[in-house]
């Protein structure tokens, strides 16, 4: 494949140097034609289809388009209002091109690829970087390997809007190859999914990213989408009635009040800060990992960090750096009482500086008031990110346990406002960095998402197929691939049967299977107790690469685990049926795990499985006449089931039983 590529890019060449000719004579011409950030120089278009190409111009103008794929010569006239949209048909892969879209002068498009394009969208683990606050396993490695120019990157920034938009907001001023300087802040799930494809196939890629941590799938979804939805109705009317002043105020009333609550102020006065504040009676925790895995489980709020450091004299009245990485969601950090830095943000890391006449020999005491809205909290850092520096590479570390104190539990506070501009307000996302690609030509959709919603994983259920279906008919792509991660494992590893909201969010997506064209990778083996944001996003890029490569690209190849199919009562056991069935086996020396079973009174108890044949057999002395079997059904489960694939089976569940989401 890769050859047939270069000799595309040869067969091209005399055609380009009569173009770069032609440019070179009208240099210094200003082109009238607008064209929306998808075009532009290193672009990629939709192999083996009619692509559309739109743009504004002068009212009436004549519009021609010329490629150096084809000899046809295509033409359009702008309506009263300057718009004109050309649908041009493009070959099979290959490159590099141009196009030339003229309405008198002429507006050059160079280094375009044709190839295969792939929305690449969801919350944060999409938008997670190899570099930046990423920081992927062996990033700098990969960062520096990242050599492949076929694969283009087009990385949407992040911008809202009350109302569909037909333009997005782009970073790098459009697309650009993929080499070290733009990968580094790409999102590596995208990234690796494109690398895998790219190696086995030799086509050309184009990625356009466009996620958002934090957000949830009701803000990547339309008006038109959500009307079936009457939860959605409040926040959808708060889109045209908030003013965005009010909004403000709002939500400085709101945290005025969370402030009052925190007891670390007197009087609008800070008083846990301080170098000679008692702190004996405080509790301690390790930092490195969210508080909700530690110390304090389901915790939202305000918690003060305090640790002594003594600072030997060779670093006194010296500028010191102090590191803490990132910080889920908000700080404000002091030294001795004096606060030197302040950031909002659960993905930015924190480096303030110190100033040397704050510096003096002895203990000094370091302070952070963290601001967690939800899910995860805490510094977060890794150990080598922990620490203070001076100009000359000395470090003192600041890993291991800080003492802390509570200053105010979100629970002793009425909710938080809705937002009239943030990013989690339903149909923002779509109408700003969805809506301006529905005309461009795509192959399909990658999206990684859901821990947002998964405290309403019922609700998820109607709701992500809603989605689905609602990109498809937008970009008007009945059966438009659609491929998905499902939720990995995360928090406190779970051994007894008990509910669980991030399981009920991944029998959701299960769910969403039985839409046509869709597929799941399965990410319940590589997740972190202790990160919601999990390293290993070669393998996750990789999994959804293998079922692109099968259902899309028509490799054959191994690309799921078992998934539950059907189920029979046989007596005092159930057995249970698999699609992908060939080669079930275990992984490792233990016997199956993660498989719980329970009867009428719906009391889950762990069970005994057994692989026979093609199908599992699961029993257990608790149940005497078993009616539901449920495997993997813990935030972090412990679980070797897998096939010849050696993918993970995905967790399920045979009952409808109401959960805790309900």
């Amino acid at each position: 494949m890769k050859m047939i590529l270069k000799k595309e890019i040869r067969k091209s060449l005399p055609s380009m140097i009569l173009l770069t000719a032609l440019l070179m004579s009208s240099a210094y011409v200003q082109a009238k034609v607008k064209l929306p950030s998808v075009f532009s120089d290193n672009m990629v278009f939709q192999q083996k289809t009619k692509a559309a190409v739109w743009g504004k111009a002068d009212p009436g103008k004549t519009i021609t388009i010329s490629t150096t794929w084809s000899r046809v010569r295509y033409t359009s006239k702008a309506d009263e209002n300057g718009n004109w949209k050309v649908m041009v048909a493009t070959p099979s892969y290959g490159g590099p091109y141009a196009m030339t879209i003229s309405d008198g002068e002429p507006l050059v498009l160079m280094n375009v690829l044709i190839g295969e394009v792939w929305i690449c969208s969801g919350q944060s683990n999409m938008e997670m970087p190899l570099a930046g606050w990423g920081k992927i396993n062996n990033y700098e490695q990969e960062v520096t390997a990242a050599k492949y120019p076929s694969i283009r990157l087009l990385q949407v920034d992040h911008v809202t809007s009350n109302v569909s938009t037909n333009d997005a907001q782009v970073a790098n001023l459009g697309w650009k190859p993929c080499i070290p300087q733009y990968v580094a802040e790409f999102s590596s799930v995208a990234y690796f999914f494109a690398r895998e494809i790219y190696e086995k196939k030799g086509i050309p890629i184009g990625l356009i990213h466009t996620s958002w941590g934090g957000t949830p799938a009701e803000a990547w979804m339309s008006a038109e989408a959500l009307s079936g939805f009457p939860y959605f109705n409040e926040q959808i009317e708060a889109l045209t009635n908030n003013a965005a002043g009010s909004d403000v105020q709002r939500m400085a009333k709101w945290q005025k009040t969370v402030d009052q609550k925190d007891k670390g102020y007197v009087t609008g006065k800070t008083q846990w800060n301080s170098k000679d504040y008692d702190d004996s009676t405080w509790s301690t925790m390790p930092i490195g990992t969210a508080w909700e895995n530690s110390v304090l489980p389901d915790f939202d709020g305000v918690v003060w960090l305090r640790k002594k450091v003594e600072i030997p004299v060779s670093l006194a009245n010296k500028d010191l750096k102090i590191s803490l990485g990132t910080i889920d969601d908000n700080d404000i950090t002091y030294f001795n009482g004096e606060k030197i830095g302040e950031t909002i943000g659960y993905d930015r890391q924190r480096i303030y500086t110190i100033p040397a006449n704050m510096v003096k020999q002895g203990f000094a005491e370091i302070t952070i008031r963290v601001f967690d809205g939800m899910g995860g909290g805490g510094v977060v850092a890794k150990n080598e990110e922990l620490y203070l520096a001076a100009g000359d590479g000395t470090r003192i570390t600041l890993t291991g346990d800080w003492k802390y104190r509570v200053g105010v539990n979100l629970n002793e506070v009425a909710p938080a406002p809705i937002s009239g501009s943030g990013s989690s307000r339903p149909t923002v996302l779509y109408n700003k960095m969805i809506h301006p690609f529905l005309q461009f030509a795509v192959r399909g959709v990658i999206w990684y998402q859901g821990e947002s919603n998964a405290d309403r994983a019922t609700q998820y259920r109607t709701l992500f197929p809603a989605l689905i279906n609602d990109w498809r008919r937008k970009w008007n792509l009945v059966d438009m691939p659609f491929y998905f991660v499902q939720l990995a494992n995360f928090k406190k590893a779970d051994t007894v049967p008990g509910p669980s909201a991030w399981a009920e969010l991944r029998d959701a997506q299960f769910g969403a299977l039985k839409l046509k064209n869709t597929g799941m990778a399965v990410a319940i083996d590589i997740g972190d107790a202790n990160d919601i944001h999990p390293k290993n996003k070669q393998e996750v890029g990789r999994r959804l690469a293998l079922i692109a490569l099968a259902k899309t690209y028509g490799t054959t190849t191994n690309y799921s685990g078992p998934l539950y199919r059907s189920h029979e009562i046989m007596g005092n056991k159930i057995r249970i049926d698999f699609d992908f069935a060939n080669g079930l086996k275990k992984v490792g020396s233990e016997a199956l795990q993660g498989f719980t079973i329970a009867g009428a009174d719906q009391k889950f108890y762990n069970a005994h499985a057994v692989i026979v044949g093609d199908h599992i057999e699961v029993t257990s002395e608790n149940v005497k006449l078993p009616i539901a079997i449920r495997y993997a059904w813990a935030d972090n489960p412990n679980l070797n089931l897998t096939n010849n694939s050696n993918l993970p089976a995905s967790p399920f569940r045979t009952d409808n039983w109401p959960g805790i989401t309900k």
